[in-house]
């Protein structure tokens, strides 16, 4: 009998320990103390233009008390009327003429100025500064403050204005043209150095031809803002449809100052559709925009194409690899096109310089007139004004542009998301937001702030409508671009769940979007405070109305201590902007 011993068995494994939890294991994420800054930051700006906006003496009470003086302005206002043909026909010519040469002096000065600022052609670190602070300083400074000075110092006429408009547009331009400039391939760059090409073909062959379509919408965009702007250069000596606008309200003769506003409204919406044509033209390749004039092009493309017109907006020459044949181009349908408009953009220009009647003499005269001048406007001086009155007047400017800016913030969200394509809850709803933007974007703010001070008195009310209302066509329209370029993944992922139109927008597109709308809106605030400087000349309160009286007295000194606190501030906005928008990308 064998004996059998038993194997004790073998101690149990421990249970494993429970896995911690997904939320356990992901790390939390730390908000850091600079971003925490900018969300304070941002919170006491908001605080900043409501009680700029509770100031601003806006109510809607006041407002339907102020009909009764509406209907009697109209009233009074009767049938519109314009000036005699002839004098239309030539005042509309010379303001277009005048802009139009203000834009390209602008456009072509640009061009140095941000090879200068931009950081990988600049020749130095110094050069880069010299370049920033030019495109600050010429932005900062108002172009109405350039026309003063230049109606010193040259003839009356369109000189003073087509230099304030160039000089003033040169900020603009030169800062979003360097901004191109430091976002190319240094691809074909690097390829014409290592070949011997010189910085010139560098420029030339390698970086202009990327920039260049950047470089075309930013020089039309900015024409449109000048033609805009042109109205409240007549206030201070400015030849065309501005000057003749003020001296229709300032002898009360409203019926025709209205006419010429109408004038100008739609010379604002004609120009963006010519916009859109120039840029085909220019470009090649057809309209993508979703602007009025973009679609205007559009719709020409599809009706000329119904009636058996040859349209041919992507057009691409064939390579060829023969080197003869590539030398002698053929003349096809696309160079021909390609000759015509040049010919005809040069033939505007010379017109334009025509029509204006500029008097080249006194670009040689005027240095004799610069010491003398120079004496008037420096040092700067409050003259007989104390300091707490020009800084209370600044700091009123600054609310209106708080004010004005939240007001169009709040509109614009709704309108501009209603735009867009992926949030609108139909094509016909889309289409009015966007006409709505446009007739918005069309009325000169100056022309909308001349009619409520009429109807509502002088003072800040009417320049924080004005500037509200026309904030609404510039930031709706940025919000709804913005909008309509977000990643399309996480919307479609939410309707795939079956979230409502809201839940998507709330979830999905407004997270994405708020980087553009943090950045827009600080656009729009920079905008509004030079804005608010302008609209005070004609009485919408603030700094503006001692910048005028300061321009009419003789007190230049005055003029430039003005002109100091209004670039102060604007370099403390633009640091602002360029913080957040770092912080919050």
């Amino acid at each position: 009998m064998s004996l059998i011993t038993a194997t004790p068995p073998a101690p149990s494994a421990p249970p494993p320990a429970p896995s911690p939890s997904i939320a356990d294991r992901a790390p939390r994420r730390r908000v850091s103390p600079e971003r925490i800054a900018a969300i304070l930051a941002l919170g006491a700006i908001v605080v900043a233009s409501v009680i700029a906006l509770a100031d601003s003496g806006i109510s809607i009470p006041s407002m339907i008390e102020s009909w009764g003086n509406a209907e009697r302005f109209f009233a009074r206002v009767g049938t519109i009327t314009f000036p005699e043909p002839g004098e239309l026909v030539y005042l509309t010519a010379l303001t277009i003429g005048l802009v139009l040469c203000g834009t390209l002096l602008a456009a072509v000065i640009s061009v140095p100025i941000a090879y200068l600022a931009a950081s990988n052609t600049t020749p130095g670190r110094g050069w880069q500064a010299f370049g920033r602070f030019v495109t600050v300083l010429t932005r900062a400074i108002p172009d109405v403050v350039l026309a003063m000075v230049f109606v010193l110092m040259f003839s009356l006429g369109s000189l003073p204005g087509i230099l304030a408009i160039g000089i003033h547009s040169i900020g603009m331009i030169a800062k979003l043209f360097a901004d191109a400039i430091e976002q190319i391939d240094e691809g074909p760059r690097r390829a014409i150095r290592a070949a011997g090409g010189s910085k010139l073909q560098e420029f030339t062959s390698g970086i202009l031809p990327q920039v260049l379509p950047s470089w075309v919408a930013t020089v039309l965009h900015r024409n449109d803002i000048n033609l805009r702007g042109s109205v409240v250069l007549g206030y201070v000596g400015v030849v065309g449809l501005g000057m003749e606008m003020s001296f229709a309200f300032k002898s009360l003769n409203y019926s025709e100052g209205l006419g010429i506003a109408l004038v100008m409204f739609a010379l604002c919406v004609v120009m963006e559709i010519v916009s859109s044509v120039v840029r085909q033209a220019m470009l090649g390749g057809a309209p993508t925009g979703r602007g009025l004039g973009d679609r205007v092009v559009r719709l020409a493309g599809r009706a000329g194409a119904k009636r058996g017109v040859e349209t041919t907006p992507v057009a691409r020459p064939a390579v060829s690899h023969d080197l003869d044949a590539a030398l002698r181009r053929p003349w096809d349908a696309v160079r021909i096109r390609n000759t015509v408009w040049g010919w005809l953009a040069f033939a505007v220009v010379v017109g334009s310089v025509l029509v204006c009647n500029i008097q080249w003499g006194d670009l040689i005269t005027f240095w004799a007139k610069v010491p003398e001048i120079a004496v008037q406007f420096w040092p700067p001086s409050f003259g007989n004004y104390d300091a707490a009155t020009m800084f209370g007047a600044m700091a009123q400017t600054i609310g209106i542009a708080l004010a004005a800016t939240l007001l169009a913030f709040v509109v614009s969200v709704f309108v501009g998301s209603v735009a867009a394509r992926n949030v609108a809850p139909n094509g016909t709803v889309r289409t009015s937001m966007r006409l709505l933007l446009v007739v918005i974007r069309g009325i000169p703010e100056v022309i909308l702030a001349i009619v409520l001070i009429v109807i509502t008195g002088l003072g800040s009310q009417a320049g924080t409508l004005a500037l509200a209302f026309g904030g609404i066509g510039l930031l709706g329209k940025l919000i709804a671009d913005s909008f309509e370029e977000v990643k399309p993944g996480p919307e479609r992922a939410l309707r795939a769940t079956g979230a409502s139109r809201g839940q998507v927008y709330a979830s999905a597109t407004l997270p994405q979007g708020t980087r553009a709308l943090i950045g827009h809106s600080f656009y729009l605030l920079d905008t509004n405070i030079r804005a608010a400087t302008i609209l005070g000349i004609v009485g919408g309160g603030g700094i503006g109305y001692y910048l005028l009286n300061a321009g009419q007295g003789s007190n230049y000194a005055v003029v430039t201590a003005i002109v100091l606190m209004i670039l102060v501030t604007v370099l403390i906005v633009e640091g602002i902007a360029m913080w957040m928008r770092r912080v919050f990308k």
